[in-house]
This record gives C-alpha cells, structure tokens and sequence, in this order.
C-alpha cells in the first residue's frame, strides 16, 4: 500500500491547512461522483490482486485494443499487473481529463509505476515497433515457435523450451495448467493475430498467448461440459482433436459427436491425426504400420482420449467440445475435395462411405 510521507511546516497557517484539506476531499468526492461510485469507498480503493505476480521492476507488455474504454483499459492492465487496482485508474484518468486520449497499440510497462506515469504512457502512445503475428488454428507449439521466430525475431529454442515443459511456471496464474501432460503448454496458446512488440522474449509472447485463453474462455459457457464433470483440460483436448480432423465449421460438432459417441460405447477413437501429432515431422499420411505405434496419444491402440492435447485449438472447435450435436455417429471418412466428411452410424455404411473416399481421392 502506498503511504505518503513528509515533514510537517512548523507553524502551518490553520486557514490555509483547512483550505488544502477541503480541496483534496473536493476532488476525490468529484471522482467518486463521477465514477458513480455512491457508497462502495471500500470496493473502490483497496487494492486488488493482479492475475500475472511480477515483481516491481520487470516488464509487463500489454496490447491496448482500438476503441478500448477506460474501463477496459483498467482491467487489462490489472490483469496483466501493471497496476493494482482497475477503479484508481479510473480515478486518476478522469482527474487527468485523459478519458478518451488513452492511445492503442503495444506497450512495455515496468512493474511498480504509478498510475499517472501510465497513464501518460497511454496519452503518449506506443513508444515501441511490433511486429504482428498470426497464428493459425491447429498449430503446434513447433510451428508457433518458427512463426514467431521468422516474424518477431523470438529464437524458436527459447520459446520451445518454456511451451514443452513450463507448465509449472505458468500454473499459478492459469490454475488449469497444474498437471498438464508432460508439462506442456500444448492447446494453451491461443491462435490468433498478435502484435509482438520490439523486445519482447519467448515468455513475454507465451504470457500474452495464455492471457488470451483465459480472455476467450472467461467468454465461454462452460456449464455443459461442467455438467458432464469435464474439466478445461478435457475440453481442449477434444477440441484440438476437432481442431486438427476437419477444417468445415459446420462440421465441428458433428466430428464432436462422433468422438463422445464411440467414448461412450468404450470404442477405440481410431483417429488420425492423433498419430500424426507424434510422428517425425507430424506427418499427415499414415501408413498401416503407423497405426502399431506404442504411443498414448495412438488412440487406434489404447482407449479413451490422448492424455493432452494435439493442437492449439480455435473457439469454434472448443465451443463444439462443450456442445456437441445430438447425433447417432460413430464414423466419419473425408469424401470431397472441399474437406467435408461423410458421417455414418454403422460399420457397414463407413465401408460404403469409404470407397466413395476412394473413388473422390484415388486411393
């Protein structure tokens, strides 16, 4: 908690003490009024935990959205821990006349400044280059980290090394990270564009990407996968399965259906793209002798789903693991050029489907 200190004039004029004190009280009750803050003093100035523990000194970067209110802006900072407290920041913008000034882009901030110093950061605007990033969805922690090393100059090791076993690290902050498979951050990076400010290292990109899930995931309803006693975990697993097995939107929940389907009568999955995540090079035709890999994540060979996941998934594919459709399938075969499937309920009807696949594809 910050204090203010000072040394006391010796014969303060009582006039002009009484007219200092009233001032100050004036204008935080003009804050207050403004903020519609009424009678919640307490909700409004104790100070908040930020999600992200940095120690003062270290460097937080955060990307300010275009069009983003105060509000906003607070909450994102808090979030990242560059300040304390969302509604002192709203305070000290509005006595600042700084409310609509707050400029986007990327910024660095160094942990323990004041809230007027970053607020004049924001009036200043990005002081920083970026470089901006997309990543797709259905990467892997491999392709993320050679994206951002061909983009943003961030050595692919570097960033290799905390996505595969860094779990630990992060599982604080991201309390869904404590047992991860492997300690890997596989399914955890959210697929989207970034902007990677100049500076920025392999734990400055991971931190925003893990930020961004739980940005994504605070928007989802999770209350049926809840119900069915899922975690987050279990849901991005699935997910990225979907994730990686088709690239048709409107197929999503039905591929989520097939998987919850052969689930529930104990069938294996029998899903390609689960060995393909452990092949050498993730390679993306199968041969038969594949199929006898010794890999938990064969889910031609063992029961039951991979033990994390094979892909960093999009919210379409995680919203299709919380809802699937309500369907009969137990097998899907890719029949068109244009990456749709044909969906079946019985072993007798895939063999039909199958040699469509065969007559489309040659093979």
């Amino acid at each position: 908690m910050n204090r203010r200190s000072g040394r006391r004039a010796a014969n303060p004029v009582p006039g002009a003490r009484r007219k200092k004190r009233l001032g100050g009280i004036a204008l935080v009750m003009l804050a207050l009024l403004a903020l519609g803050a009424g009678g919640v003093w307490y909700t409004l100035f104790r100070a908040e935990s930020p999600l992200y523990y940095l120690e003062a000194g270290e460097i937080a970067m955060v990307e300010i959205e275009r069009g983003a209110s105060t509000a906003s802006i607070a909450n994102e900072l808090a979030q990242a821990g560059v300040i304390k407290n969302p509604n002192m920041f709203r305070v000290h913008s509005r006595l600042a006349e700084a409310d609509g000034q707050l400029k986007a882009g990327s910024y660095s901030f160094e942990i323990g400044m004041d809230y007027d110093s970053v607020i004049g950061k924001l009036k200043a605007g990005p002081q920083i280059g970026f470089a901006t990033v997309t990543i797709p969805e259905g990467f892997i922690i491999e392709q993320i980290a050679e994206r951002f090393e061909a983009e943003a100059g961030i050595p692919s090791e570097e960033f290799l090394a905390l996505a595969k076993d860094g779990a630990p690290e992060f599982a604080e902050e991201h309390p869904y990270l404590v047992g991860a498979f492997g300690d890997s951050l596989e399914g955890f990076l959210f697929p989207k564009t970034y902007r990677v400010p100049e500076g920025a290292t392999a734990r400055d990109v991971i931190s925003m990407m893990l930020r961004q899930f739980d940005k994504e995931m605070d928007a989802v309803d999770m209350g049926p996968a809840e119900a069915r006693g899922q975690t987050v975990e279990d849901i991005v697993i699935i997910a990225s399965i979907i994730e990686r097995e088709t690239k048709v939107a409107a197929e999503r929940p039905t591929v989520a259906s097939v998987i919850y389907n052969r689930l529930a009568k104990n069938m294996r999955l029998e899903i390609d793209a689960t060995i393909e995540y452990v092949l050498p090079g993730n390679r993306f035709r199968l041969r038969y002798k594949d199929l006898e890999i010794d890999s938990p994540f064969n889910t031609y060979r063992y029961h039951g789903l991979t033990p994390g996941p094979i892909a960093n998934p999009g919210i379409a594919s995680i919203e299709a693991a919380i809802r699937p459709a309500n369907t009969e399938y137990l097998y899907y075969v890719l029949t068109s050029p244009d990456g749709s499937h044909t969906f079946t309920r019985t072993y007798a009807e895939h063999r039909a489907a199958r040699e469509e696949s065969r007559r489309v594809f040659g093979r």
